[in-house]
């Protein structure tokens, strides 16, 4: 007889099937199947997964390139001192303050609970927070000309006349004084900044924002009282108070460097720091490595990563150390940077893995179905030998 080519292909099938009649189905068997097929869609979905993430390669060489800027992002929480005796101020490593950095910073007024008491405002790095005051009307039109200087006019710091609290103000600090009892001065007895000492420390505040420094390293920090340089000297006067009324107690709710990147992490997200007394320094040392992300589209993105090294001290107000209360961040570059490059996955090496979860899954299981199966079957025909 002929044999036809639908013969021969049968005759070297690798896959006999077997006669529906001598198939025996088991609740053991049963049970089997469905703890298979769970653990094969798990692994299943489990490979896609993983397959759908591209692979993340990371390498390290020296930094060339050439960024001129730096993007700093900071979300600052200071609860028991007001927005308006705190001032942001920032410097590179030459002590010179950065005057024309762009900045975009908002301080939010927070009651003693946390809670918002006002839309933020936008507010300038190192800004003078007392401005002048415009209620002056019940003065004399001899003394809007030249008003008291209470003792601090000289012609030789050019001090003539104090027509208001904050000439009174910078007349003092020119002279290196102590501001006195505000009450005492007339200038300030109708001045904004009067009611606002009231609320010292009955308010709290919220500091975020961004700003862009040269790429150099350099400081931030975030300190009581108004900011001024005497001299190429940064100081904060905090007049009428004594530097241990302050509570620096302070939670960073976020600081980065640049663009945030999959993988990346921000070690001093959500840190909270609780003052035990007042007149506390607490400064962050940060070392700042470049980082450039390749995503598997082509899109590249510069970010930077960080780890931060923290201080605290509390500051000798009669022993001649130096220092004043506050926030001090401390930052320099490294020259090494570290490159992510984002590669995709290869489709056969994902069909591979899942040919292999299912065979895996599939032996196991008629191995574990006919071990039980043929357990079940010798304890039977030994109960009924038994039996009897």
């Amino acid at each position: 007889m002929k044999m036809t080519i639908a013969d021969v292909l049968r005759k070297i099938d690798a896959y006999p099937k077997t006669l529906e009649d001598f198939r025996v189905k088991t609740f053991s068997g049963a049970l089997v199947t469905i703890i298979s097929s769970v653990i094969m869609a798990l692994l299943f979905f489990s490979e896609l997964r993983d397959y759908l993430t591209p692979n993340l390669n990371e390498e390290l060489f020296v930094d060339t390139s050439r960024s001129s800027k730096l993007r700093i992002n900071l979300d600052v929480v200071i609860p028991t001192i007001s927005c308006d005796l705190l001032s942001l101020d920032a410097m590179d490593t030459t002590g010179e303050q950065h005057l024309q950095i762009e900045h975009n910073i908002y301080k939010r007024r927070l009651n003693l609970e946390g809670k918002p008491i006002e839309e933020p405002k936008k507010t300038d790095i190192a800004e003078t927070k007392v401005t002048k005051s415009d209620t002056e009307s019940h003065e004399t039109s001899t003394e809007a000309q030249c008003g008291d200087c209470y003792g601090a006019a000289s012609e030789e710091l050019g001090i003539k006349c104090c027509n208001t609290c904050e000439d009174v103000r910078e007349a003092y600090r020119k002279r290196k004084w102590a501001f006195p009892e505000v009450s005492t001065i007339k200038q300030c007895q109708n001045d904004k900044s009067a009611e606002k000492m009231k609320n010292a420390f009955l308010e709290g505040c919220q500091i975020y924002g961004s700003m862009e420094v040269n790429r150099v390293g350099g400081s931030f920090h975030i300190s009581p009282g108004d900011s001024f340089s005497i001299n190429h000297v940064h100081v904060h006067d905090v007049q009428p108070f004594a530097s241990n009324q302050f509570n620096m107690t302070h939670k960073i709710r976020h600081l980065s460097f640049g663009v945030n990147i999959p993988g990346k992490s921000n070690p001093m997200d959500n840190t909270t720091v609780m003052a035990e007394e007042g007149a506390m320094m607490y400064q962050y040392y940060i070392k700042i490595v470049p980082t450039t992300y390749f995503r598997a589209d082509g899109a590249q993105l510069q970010t930077n990563q960080f780890s931060v090294t923290r201080h605290s001290r509390k500051i000798a107000m009669f022993s001649g150390g130096s220092g004043m209360p506050g926030i001090f961040f401390s930052y320099e570059l490294s020259p090494l940077m570290v490159k992510y490059t984002e590669k995709k996955k290869s489709f056969g090496h994902f069909a591979t893995n899942v040919c292999a979860i299912i065979g895996g899954v599939f032996t196991v299981a008629g191995l574990i179905d006919t071990f039980l199966y043929h357990s079940v079957r010798a304890i039977q025909k030994q109960e009924l030998g038994k039996f009897s």
